[in-house]
């Protein structure tokens, strides 16, 4: 009887391709999907002051100002989770009083026009302001988000995030394409 190696080899062989073919077809995530993973992670790597917070319980509030490129990722995502010790709530927001209880603020494209009387209006108050608007760093907001190399990353004005009492992590800062004083 002969030895049936070339069958053993072939199976083998093909499970292995077939276990390689099937890691590779992991389903890529979308831009806003990547965007909420960020804006999360810069709820973890920026310090807020303890009056940003009413109390040790109240909420950490993520706001989205304008038209929603999030569809229900956000809600998605940040559903039950914890920052800073503050549970995670997400909420349209309609108006300047209302962001300015935020503390990240995502400021859709949908509000250039906008966008001086918005970074005005939040001046005294301790908001991360984030886009993906072209001139939104050099109109005082914070974090802006850029597509290079089709790949999303961010820009950060230090500058105006200190003016509102934030503390951005120099790790954060490390990550940024450019950082602005």
């Amino acid at each position: 009887m002969r030895p049936r190696k070339p069958i053993f080899l072939g199976l083998s062989l093909w499970l292995l391709l077939a276990a390689t073919l099937g890691r590779t077809q992991v389903p890529q995530l979308s831009e806003y999907q990547i965007k909420a993973a960020f804006l999360y992670n810069f709820g973890r790597f920026v310090d807020w002051p303890a009056a940003a917070f009413t109390d040790g319980k109240s909420p950490f509030i993520f706001g989205i100002l304008g038209d929603n490129p999030f569809g229900k990722t956000l809600d998605q995502a940040f559903t039950g989770k914890i920052l800073n010790g503050h549970p995670v709530v997400v909420q349209v927001i309609h108006s300047l009083p209302e962001a300015s209880h935020c503390h990240i603020l995502f400021i859709s494209s949908s509000e250039k026009e906008h966008l001086a009387k918005i970074i005005q209006g939040l001046h005294a108050a301790c908001v991360l302001t984030v886009s993906e608007s072209d001139q939104f760093i050099e109109s005082g907001g914070m974090i802006n988000f850029v597509t290079i190399d089709n790949k999303v990353r961010f820009q950060i004005n230090a500058g105006a995030a200190k003016a509102a009492q934030l503390k951005i992590s120099s790790k954060l800062l490390g990550l940024a394409v450019s950082s602005t004083n």
